[in-house]
C-alpha cells in the first residue's frame, strides 16, 4: 500500500497531469503525446416549385466549436482546452475511475466511452487559490442519462483498484438542475484513499442531455479545500449553463 503523500498523486494525476500538459498545473508525470452542410438540390425555378425542394440533412456540429473557450470560463477558474492526448488521461478522474482500473462490483464500472476528438472534448478552469477545478465535457453518445442513473442508483459504493491503491467511491444522486435540456442529472462523487494525508477527493457533477450530445460540468476539490471549493458552486452553475445554452444554440 503506498503511503498517504503517493496516493494523493495517483488520485490527482489524471485532469492535473492533463492541466500540466498546457502549462497550469504541475506536479505529476506528463501526458504522452502521442462541416461542411450540404448543398440543396437544385432544381429550375420554371419545372419545380420552390417548396419543394429537398435539402439534405445537415451534418452534426463538431463537439469542440460547441466547447466552451477559456474566455467563457467564470473567474477566478483559469481555463485552457486540453489537447487531443490529454483527455484520455483526465475524463476517467472526474468519476474517480483512473484508465485500465478494476471496479468492484464489476457492473460499476463506468460504461465504454469515446475519447477520440469526435467523441469527448474537455475544457478545464483551475483556481489556484483552493487548488480547486472545474472541468467541462462534450460527449457525442447513444446512450440516456436515464441509463446512467439507473447504474449510479445501484452503485451508491464501489472499490476501485488502480496503480496498487485501493479506494472507495461513493456516489449521491442530488436533484437535477432546472435548466432547459432533454435531461439532466446531478451527482456528488467521493474518493476515499485510506491514510491519505491530503483528505477525499470530491467532485460535484452537473450533466444534461441535448440529443446525442452529454454535456457535464464538474467542481473537483480535494480535502481541507472542500470547504472553500464548496464555494464555487455558483461559478460551477455559472460554467454548466454557459456550456448547455452553447450547445443549443450550435446542434
Amino acid at each position: 500500500m503506498q503511503n498517504g503523500r503517493g496516493m494523493l498523486r495517483t488520485q490527482v494525476c489524471g485532469v492535473a497531469a492533463a492541466i500540466a500538459a498546457v502549462g497550469l498545473l504541475a506536479g505529476c508525470a506528463q501526458p504522452v503525446p502521442g462541416a461542411a452542410v450540404a448543398d440543396p438540390a437544385v432544381a429550375s425555378p420554371s419545372a419545380v416549385d420552390a417548396t419543394s425542394v429537398t435539402r439534405s440533412p445537415e451534418p452534426a456540429a463538431k463537439l469542440s466549436d460547441l466547447l466552451l473557450t477559456p474566455a467563457e470560463f467564470p473567474k477566478p477558474f483559469d481555463a485552457v482546452v486540453l489537447p487531443a492526448q490529454a483527455v484520455p488521461m483526465a475524463a476517467p478522474d472526474l468519476v474517480g475511475v483512473p484508465r485500465g482500473a478494476a471496479v468492484d462490483p464489476v457492473d460499476c464500472a463506468p460504461p465504454k466511452q469515446d475519447y477520440g476528438p469526435e467523441g469527448t472534448v474537455m475544457a478545464v478552469g483551475t483556481d489556484n487559490s483552493t487548488r480547486s477545478t472545474i472541468s467541462v465535457e462534450l460527449t457525442r453518445i447513444d446512450s440516456s442519462l436515464a441509463e446512467l442513473e439507473a447504474q449510479t442508483e445501484d452503485c451508491t459504493s464501489m472499490t476501485v483498484t488502480a496503480n496498487g491503491v485501493i479506494t472507495t467511491v461513493t456516489t449521491v444522486i442530488l436533484p437535477p438542475s432546472p435548466i432547459a435540456a432533454d435531461q439532466t442529472l446531478s451527482l456528488r462523487r467521493t474518493v476515499t484513499a485510506p491514510s491519505s494525508a491530503a483528505g477525499d477527493q470530491s467532485m460535484l457533477t452537473l450533466l444534461a442531455q441535448v440529443g446525442d450530445v452529454r454535456i457535464s460540468a464538474t467542481l473537483m476539490t480535494f480535502g481541507a479545500a472542500n470547504g472553500a471549493g464548496n464555494a464555487a458552486t455558483a461559478e460551477l452553475d455559472q460554467a454548466f449553463t454557459a456550456a448547455v445554452q452553447k450547445v443549443r444554440a450550435g446542434s
